[in-house]
Order: C-alpha cells, then sequence, then structure tokens
C-alpha cells in the first residue's frame, strides 16, 4: 500500500504535463486571436491593397 501511496504522490508532484498544457493553451488563444482579426479585417485590407495597386497601374 506504501509503494502505491507513493507512486500516486510522485505523479501528482510531477510537472512535465503541465508545461505541454500551458503551451497548447497559449497556442490556442494565439491561433483564435490571429483567425478572428483576419475574418474581421481581411476584407477591408484586402480592398485596400487592390485599390493602392489601382491607383499604382500606369496608363
Amino acid at each position: 500500500m506504501e509503494r502505491i501511496r507513493a507512486s500516486f504522490l510522485e505523479l501528482v508532484r510531477d510537472e512535465r504535463g503541465a508545461t505541454a498544457i500551458e503551451y497548447g493553451l497559449i497556442a490556442g488563444i494565439i491561433s483564435t486571436t490571429i483567425i478572428t482579426w483576419a475574418t474581421l479585417y481581411g476584407n477591408q485590407i484586402g480592398s485596400f491593397l487592390t485599390a493602392a495597386a489601382n491607383a499604382i497601374k500606369l496608363p
């Protein structure tokens, strides 16, 4: 029984998995932000760049 308890306590104290979870959460937040930004402002930026390209064209 003591051996099981010691193994469980060692598992609880192990923080290696916590770092992976934190990195996963950070990646998820960043990707959500990028997708939201691109969805909201993508058409406006595309229109601006198209207008700029048309203004630069030589007659």
